[in-house]
């Protein structure tokens, strides 16, 4: 199993931990992870850290699709990857239509056309075989339609990009799963229960059955993200994951349409989900996260001694025998963690 940090940002003034990312690149960390929501983006912290490093890969995870343009976008990982020598890995995301029309004022659409459509462009231009000609629902090149002067004309990148560079989407819903594997290399969970693969299982062979090529989970990242918090209180180490859970769980989507929700049920705890959720969205926050049960942050958290942390360890290990995890991500904020990680781990 491999290894891969989380180093986003959580406060009103943006911190990049410099020894947290240059241990995980001495400690033999895989990548690194950056994030954004309506605060910060991806992409600035990402090339800092590129820069900060020699070895390890620097993914997004994950871009918003969006406010951005699919050349804008390829353009910018084109750069970041000459700049490091090939350690950028693109991820891609729809986020939510809370975040994409209240925040960046567009319409949300239709966001796994959106991420077809996406992925389709970046390849072509990477692959640079021909000037770009793209006639979607979502993004037509050159642009004929309302307002235009007529005056575009098919462009080929003058950078050359790498046709394998790896590209992520974020996904946890079963649509989300099944269009992550049909169109890119692999997905971030924001949650995961290493035992309970099962989840996505489908989805995924769902996905590798539109592909033109045969594909297996050998060349597919399943990658989540996991809250590791060491300390002998089980509670204080609980803490952390109970908050990100009733955020996620509770806030990050509506009443009606929350994917992380949605995944709290379908891995047990449908009554909790649904307390949670009422709760956070009735503007209790603290008794939403009192209402995460502790079963539910031991499946897809690792939290407590360090004597717990490393028996729990070993499911993850056992699901990446199985190719059901490539990376365990982990959200950590401090050097004591990591290199605990990579000493059960690496």
């Amino acid at each position: 199993m491999k290894l891969g940090l989380s180093i986003g940002n959580n406060g009103s003034q943006f911190k990049l931990n410099e020894t947290m990312v240059k241990e995980a690149d001495k400690l033999g960390f895989s990548s690194l992870w950056t994030s954004e929501s309506w605060g910060h983006d991806a992409v600035t912290p990402a090339a800092w850290a590129l820069a900060l490093t020699k070895n390890i890969m620097v993914g997004t995870g994950i871009i918003q699709m969006t406010p951005r343009s699919p050349t804008m976008v390829a353009m910018t990982a084109i750069t970041l990857s000459h700049l490091s020598n090939g350690r950028f890995i693109l991820g891609l995301g729809p986020s939510g239509p809370q975040v994409v029309e209240g925040w960046h004022g567009v319409p949300y659409g239709k966001p796994l056309t959106r991420l077809r459509e996406y992925v389709s462009i970046i390849k072509t231009i990477l692959e640079r075989k021909e000037p770009l000609k793209y006639e979607g629902e979502h993004y037509k090149f050159p642009y004929h339609g309302e307002g235009a002067t007529g005056l575009g004309i098919p462009l080929k990148s003058i950078l050359h990009g790498d046709p394998a560079m790896q590209m992520v989407t974020g996904a946890i819903s079963p649509a989300g799963v099944t269009a992550a594997a049909a169109l890119v290399d692999g997905f971030i969970p924001i949650y995961m229960d290493p035992s309970r693969f099962d989840v996505f299982s489908e989805h995924i062979e769902a996905g590798f059955k539109k592909k033109a090529i045969p594909q297996s989970l050998e060349h597919f990242s399943v990658m989540p993200m996991c809250v590791v918090k060491i300390d002998d209180d089980l509670e204080a180490a609980s803490l952390p994951a109970k908050e990100n859970i009733a955020f996620y769980v509770g806030g990050m989507g509506a009443r009606n349409k929350n994917f992380y929700c949605d995944y709290a049920k379908r891995i047990g705890f449908e009554e909790a989900a649904v307390k949670i959720q009422n709760l956070f969205l009735d503007g209790k926050r603290a008794e939403a996260t009192a209402a995460v049960p502790q079963e539910l942050v031991d499946q897809v958290a690792l939290v407590g001694p360090k004597e717990r942390i490393a028996e729990k360890l070993v499911v993850w290990k056992e699901a990446a025998k199985q190719r059901h995890v490539d990376t365990l991500i982990a959200r950590a904020d401090d050097v004591e963690t990591i290199r605990f990680l990579a000493e059960q781990v690496l």
